[in-house]
C-alpha cells in the first residue's frame, strides 16, 4: 500500500488549502489515518487523525475549530480541510496510517507514511 498526499501550495493568511491522502489500495486492518506536519526545524507533530470508520476525529489544539479531517466513502481518501490559515502552519505536511488497535499522537504509532506536500502560509 502506498499513501499519496497532495494538495499543498502557498496561500495568504487566512485562506484555505484543502489536502488530500490517496491510497493505492484498501488494506482491510488498518485503524487510523492521521496528518501530521514538519515546520523547519522542529519535530514532526500531530495535527488531526481519524479512524477507518470515520466515527472518531482527534485534533491537535494548535488547529481545533480551523481544520477538519474527513474521508471518502471508499476509505481510499482521507481530506484535511483547513481554514484560516496562519503562518504558523507552514510545514511540510504528511499522511499515515497506523495499524494499532490504541494509538496516541506520537508518529512512533503510525507504520506507513506517504509523501509529502508543502503548505507555506505567508503574512
Amino acid at each position: 500500500v502506498q499513501l499519496q498526499a497532495s494538495g499543498g501550495g502557498l496561500v495568504q493568511a487566512g485562506g484555505s488549502l484543502r489536502l488530500s491522502c490517496q491510497a493505492s489500495e484498501q488494506p482491510f486492518n488498518y485503524i487510523a489515518t492521521a496528518w501530521f506536519r514538519q515546520a523547519p526545524g522542529k519535530e514532526r507533530e500531530f495535527v488531526a487523525a481519524i479512524n477507518w470508520r470515520g466515527s472518531s476525529r482527534d485534533y491537535a489544539r494548535s488547529v481545533k475549530g480551523r481544520f477538519t479531517i474527513s474521508r471518502n466513502n471508499a476509505k481510499t481518501t482521507v481530506y484535511l480541510q483547513m481554514n484560516n490559515l496562519k503562518p504558523d502552519d507552514t510545514a511540510i505536511y504528511y499522511c499515515a496510517r497506523t495499524l494499532r488497535q490504541r494509538y496516541t499522537d506520537s508518529p512512533a504509532d503510525f507504520s506507513l507514511w506517504g509523501q509529502e506536500t508543502q503548505v507555506t502560509v505567508s503574512s
